[in-house]
């Protein structure tokens, strides 16, 4: 009886392992189906905001280990007619920062600084340096000035080589904006201060640190910092404005200026392979990324901007500079990486990703149309002339402009809004669209503002 009921065991037991091996592969297909179909969906979404000239540069997107797309689209070099593709190099602007992070935490893991430790630690004559931490500057917490709101430095010195003292001097004497931990207010000089923090530590350039703990480690050969001098025929031309018909080159901005706050360039697959990295703890252990991914204040970390999706953890960063506007965002727990570069100022990354999210999730989504601009008589456009409440504080006053409406934000430059139909209303450049509502008289008592896949209602009170 005993070797009997070993004998059955052996039999279910082999049973099992069949309905095993038959299910890995049905997955693996079932999964494989997934991919590409997801994968021509992507491509169809982007391919679709190509063609409205509201995206030109390299898309990836992964999950589960597998890469759904990298591609390239539209032109890396409009003059020269040549085409953005998968190794297509571009500046990633403050994508940079979460490198800068990952440094300090390497360092604080080496014992060689902690998050807690003062400014002054390292700089002792940084006025208030006593009273700011790393951790603060890694936040945005600091209350320190951003260089990048000096209009006159941003228009007139950006593309020239500036040393340590010289950047520093930009803001190191400027009041601080809050009490240091007691409000948030996104900071590129904080971001520098890390970067100079982590010389003074490793007695090595900025550069040389990132390269050590990070590119070389994970084989990121394709990523680099001084952009205005790299001779690769990968690098892209980055532009403010790029369509069928003209094209706007803009300058490069150098690397001393954007440094650790935004100088790193680099293609999709590199960030991927950092994204793959993160994924399997390679270079930040588990807790160290729980570190970076705690929002402190307005849903920020280390170097990361914090939300969720599908009820999962999402991280990521976007990133602006002069000629491109670039974005990473990821579910580490669903192990999605979406990695969005724009050579061409490109303002709908946001809506895109949303989009992409979408796909991924089997969600409904709706792929761009080309708006039409119709005119409307004076007499219809009287009624949407007044003032409007976005915020506190923050208004935007609509006029009467050359048949069309102005819209004019407070401290803002003025934008023209094109009539698509009665109500509804857009902007071309900043993919920006307005809905004015109306009361039960029929009067406009207000708008609706679509911007970035984000909806404000706001109301009229002038």
């Amino acid at each position: 009886m005993a070797g009997s009921n070993i004998f059955t065991k052996i039999i279910k037991l082999f049973a099992t392992m069949k309905r095993i091996f038959i299910l890995v592969p049905v997955l693996f297909a079932v999964f494989a189906v997934f991919a590409q179909d997801a994968g021509n969906k992507i491509d169809e979404l982007i391919s679709a905001y190509s063609k409205l000239n509201k995206f030109n540069g390299s898309a990836l997107v992964a999950k589960n280990g597998t890469i759904l797309l990298n591609k390239g689209y539209g032109y890396r070099n409009a003059a020269d007619k040549l085409m953005n593709n998968e190794e297509s190099i571009f500046q990633l602007g403050s994508i940079t920062k979460q490198f800068t992070a990952a440094v300090i935490l390497k360092l604080q893991e080496e014992k060689k600084l902690k998050v807690t430790d003062k400014l002054s630690k390292f700089f002792p004559d940084y006025p208030k340096g006593d009273s700011i931490t790393i951790k603060q500057l890694l936040t945005h917490t600091s209350g320190i000035y951003s260089y990048t709101n000096d209009g006159n430095f941003m228009a007139n010195e950006i593309t020239k080589n500036k040393s340590r003292e010289e950047m520093m001097a930009l803001f190191k004497d400027k009041p601080l904006d809050f009490s240091p931990g007691t409000g948030w207010n996104y900071s590129n000089s904080g971001y520098s201060l890390l970067g100079y923090i982590i010389e003074v530590v490793t007695k090595k350039s900025y550069e040389e640190a990132v390269r050590k703990y990070i590119f070389t480690p994970l084989h990121m050969t394709h990523s680099g910092f001084d952009f205005t001098h790299l001779k690769s025929p990968d690098k892209t031309t980055g532009y403010f404005m790029l369509d069928d018909k003209s094209s706007n080159p803009a300058p490069v901005v150098d690397s001393t200026v954007s440094f650790s706050a935004g100088a790193i360039y680099s293609i999709t697959s590199d960030l991927y392979l950092w994204h793959k990295a993160l994924e399997q703890n390679t270079i930040l252990s588990k807790t160290q990324q729980q570190e970076a991914y705690t929002p402190v204040k307005n849903n920020y970390g280390y170097g990361w901007g914090i939300d969720s999706i599908e009820g999962k953890r999402r991280v990521g960063h976007g990133g602006g500079i002069p000629g491109y506007i670039t974005n990473e965002s990821r579910v580490p727990e669903d192990d999605i990486d979406i990695v969005l570069l724009s050579n061409a100022s490109d303002r709908s990354l946001d809506e895109i990703t949303k989009s992409i999210y979408a796909i991924l999730y089997n969600k409904a989504y709706e792929l761009p149309k080309e708006r039409i601009v119709i005119l409307l008589p004076e007499e219809t456009l009287k009624q949407y002339e007044g003032e409007y409440e976005i915020a506190p504080g923050f208004n935007v006053i609509m006029k009467i402009k050359d048949g069309e409406i102005s819209a004019t934000p407070t401290g803002q430059s003025e934008k023209i809004l094109h009539a698509e139909k009665e109500d509804f209303f857009f902007e071309k450049e900043e993919d920006v669209q307005v809905q004015f509502t109306r009361n039960d008289d029929k009067t406009v008592d207000g708008l609706i503002l679509n911007q970035g896949g984000r909806k404000m209602t706001c109301k009229k009170i002038k």
